[in-house]
């Protein structure tokens, strides 16, 4: 069944994460196409003529899969206002069909920044799989993230055992087992979501930016501690002191996007 997206919209580049640094079981690409569980049943998205095909189809699973592609984001309104920056309009253009996605389950988006602190993305991304085979359910390719409660019943030494470090291992396992309501997240203001996070052991300022950029999207999410948007903005911009600043004054309203285009413009098209 076909689920159109905005156009144009280039399947391959906005889905590479999935592919550039390991494999992800719970978002698996294979033949040319991306393996994911929605609503309970493992879906297959490939490219398609005005968006993507999805099988199997039905209206809870487009509009799971509709998020987990970034529909969400204005891309017009974002490309219009890059047009001023020099920098930003020629990526916007290099980058035509690029939409980022962004992971549609909370408490997978916060063990996914967890398993990233401190080490390669191709690392965490090993050890994320392993641990979503030990702890997640199996479908036909892909496997559905291991849900809250089955995390909240292991143990650290468990996590240890699939590649997590010690410290990595009580924060996920406390993460699981807090009395944090993660779906009422969505409904808080920046600062407070931020101020939730950052009160569980593990969680940082890091962790509560990428969890405003890709789960909630929101449009002023700003990692500014994250080493490779650092790399990404000094590779376009120069050495910038106060990351924050910068993008406030530079980028705002869309500094989330931004964000998003800079890093995969240093991936894909670096600076001369």
């Amino acid at each position: 069944m076909l689920v159109c997206l905005p156009q144009p919209y280039d399947f391959a580049l906005s889905l590479a994460r999935y592919r550039v640094y390991g494999v992800d079981r719970a978002t698996l690409w294979r033949h040319d196409g991306l393996h994911r569980v929605f609503a309970g049943r493992e879906v297959r998205i490939e490219a398609a003529p005005g968006g993507v095909d999805v099988e199997p189809y039905d209206a809870a699973i487009e509009a799971e899969v509709l998020r987990f592609l970034g529909a969400p984001f204005d891309l017009d309104a974002f490309g219009a206002w890059a047009a001023r920056d020099e920098t930003l309009a020629r990526l916007v253009t290099a980058l035509a069909g690029f939409r980022p996605p962004l992971q549609t389950n909370p408490f997978e988006a916060l063990v996914t920044s967890i398993t990233a602190q401190q080490v390669s993305l191709q690392s965490a991304a090993a050890i994320r799989s392993r641990f979503i085979e030990r702890y997640g359910i199996p479908a036909v390719h892909a496997h559905a993230f291991p849900e809250r409660e089955r995390v909240a019943r292991a143990t650290e030494d468990e996590l240890i055992g699939v590649g997590f470090s010690t410290r990595k291992a009580e924060y996920v396992v406390g993460l699981a087992r807090s009395d944090l309501d993660l779906d009422e997240l969505a409904h808080l203001s920046d600062e407070e979501v931020s101020a939730r996070l950052v009160a569980i052991r593990g969680l940082g300022e890091w962790t509560a930016d990428w969890f405003l950029a890709r789960h909630l999207a929101r449009p002023h999410a700003w990692p500014a501690g994250d080493l490779g948007l650092r790399k990404a903005v000094a590779a376009f911009y120069g050495d910038v002191p106060d990351l924050r600043a910068f993008a406030a004054d530079r980028f705002h309203p869309f500094q989330n996007l931004t964000a998003h285009y800079l890093l995969t413009g240093l991936r894909v098209l670096p600076p001369a």
